[in-house]
């Protein structure tokens, strides 16, 4: 009985792990997606006013863009994982995450869908098909910005990640020390920065354990004398 208990926990846990990253995938690489294309359409175009190309984009998103681009988004998170052999349905670290979304077609997914966008803007009359073939001849210009600004999105992610755990190993030094005041300072930057990051489970276990021991200490008067079941109920909540 408490063995199903524990695996239905888990089979829950790792269903959340897994929404919490592939909402995080298509917010933040539907942004990142959505600036390249705009780049994009406004280096092909230099001679249209900023009224003209927000005209352009709204008709593209209307006749499929931005649901276009979370289907593609989440086909390539899905592809990808198969691709690198995740079998659990959660990303580990975000260089998975990454090879993931290169090797489930991203671009290949997006230059499909703009294919599909522009015709379908095109034949309902709200670009000529001068508009419409160049932005198709300048297509791999918008998809040079759109896998330029997903590498940069990664490798900041990265950037981030590697503050986090530096914030991380001074808050444990600080605790070692017993110097709140230093560990008040780093616990400020790590929930900083988590709010950027993507949901990797070990992380979130990880600054939980840290949430719950900084504030058992700071509601202790921040006196580091915790009893065994204080720090055990620390790791488990």
């Amino acid at each position: 009985m408490q063995n199903n208990i524990t695996n239905d926990i888990e089979i829950k846990n790792n269903i959340d792990i897994e929404n919490k990253q592939n909402n995080f995938l298509e917010t933040t690489l539907g942004k990142t997606i959505n600036t390249g294309i705009d780049i994009g359409i406004r280096a092909i175009l230099p001679d249209y006013i900023e009224e003209q190309i927000i005209d352009i984009k709204d008709n593209l998103i209307k006749y499929g863009l931005k649901d276009g681009i979370k289907k593609s988004i989440d086909d390539a998170i899905n592809l990808g994982k198969s691709a690198i052999g995740i079998i659990s349905g959660n990303f580990e670290n975000i260089s998975q995450m990454q090879e993931a979304v290169k090797s489930g077609g991203i671009i290949d997914n997006i230059s499909s869908l703009l294919d599909t966008v522009i015709n379908r803007v095109h034949s309902n009359g709200l670009i000529n098909s001068t508009v419409a073939r160049t932005i198709k001849q300048g297509k791999n210009s918008i998809l040079n910005n759109v896998e330029k600004n997903i590498e940069n999105t990664f490798n900041n992610q990265i950037k981030a990640l590697s503050y986090t755990e530096k914030y991380i190993q001074n808050w444990k030094n600080y605790l070692e020390n017993k110097n709140f005041n230093g560990m008040e300072r780093e616990y400020n930057k790590i929930k900083k920065e988590i709010n950027y990051l993507a949901p990797i489970e070990k992380l979130l276990n990880e600054v939980k354990t840290i949430e719950n021991l900084h504030n058992l200490i700071n509601n202790n008067g921040q006196d580091f004398n915790l009893t065994n079941e204080q720090l055990e109920l620390a790791e488990k909540l």
